[in-house]
């Protein structure tokens, strides 16, 4: 009998999750919220919640709602701010598939390149899009994923991602990818900054106008000025800065 009462608690426990976070998912006008985690081998997220006072539970696999809204971690901007690698590494961990698992995620991927470790962070980047794999190429994580391609050789896999960011993904990620193609040409053995500067930045800079795309641009804009700075044109980048509309 006690083994049965043992083993009927290590039953209970082994369904229910030991962490959930908080949070809410829409599907049209039905918003439910409460305890959401993400099933791995289900690939579905389920969330727990209310109704008439009972504890009653949701699933609902990859597009198959509207929206997905998961509190903050408390600890993510500390983390993010002071570079603490054990930090970024729990909450990807804790956090996966939960909206802020990229954002440590980029953060973390940052710390381990520019630290020349550059499998680990190919390895934290492809965990992190394992089971969503529309975000190799799109979403704001797919810039860092690609990083981690090019640091690492994966010269074919890159040039899919960004062909698919261009032809499947949205105005964001086609802003990204071209920021990506000029990095190449601007981390090459022979750097073209000019074939970067025209063919990428600028591009994103003044055709990406959307408020989208303002991230991009940004970005595009702090390229401008590098490859005018290295081609002796930098009085020329308050210019590209002020059509780019950044501020």
């Amino acid at each position: 009998m006690k083994k049965i009462a043992l083993f009927a608690v290590a039953v209970l426990f082994a369904s229910t999750p030991l962490w959930a976070a908080k949070g809410r998912i829409q599907s049209g006008k039905d918003v439910k919220t409460g305890d959401i985690v993400w099933q791995k081998a289900s690939k579905k997220y389920k969330i727990t919640y209310k109704q008439n006072k009972t504890q009653v539970s949701a699933e609902y696999g990859l597009g198959e709602f509207d929206s997905l809204d998961v509190e903050k971690p408390a600890n993510l901007d500390a983390a993010i701010q002071s570079r603490n690698q054990a930090a970024l590494e729990k909450i990807t961990k804790d956090y996966l598939m939960l909206k802020w698992d990229r954002v440590a995620g980029k953060a973390l991927v940052d710390i381990l390149l520019k630290n020349d470790r550059n499998d680990e962070a190919f390895k934290v980047a492809r965990e992190l899009i394992k089971d969503d794999p529309k975000g190799a190429y799109l979403g704001e994580f797919a810039p860092a994923y690609w990083r981690t391609l090019q640091k690492t050789g994966e010269t074919a896999r890159l040039e899919n991602c960004l062909r698919k960011a261009a032809t499947d993904g949205d105005r964001l990620s086609s802003a990204n990818a071209l920021i990506m193609r000029g990095d190449i040409l601007c981390d090459s053995e022979t750097p073209d900054y000019r074939k970067a500067l025209t063919d990428a930045y600028l591009r994103v800079a003044l055709m990406y106008g959307d408020e989208d795309c303002k991230p991009a641009r940004v970005v595009a804009v702090d390229r401008c000025k590098d490859c005018l700075t290295r081609l002796g044109m930098p009085s020329r980048a308050a210019a590209v800065e002020q059509a780019a509309n950044i501020h």
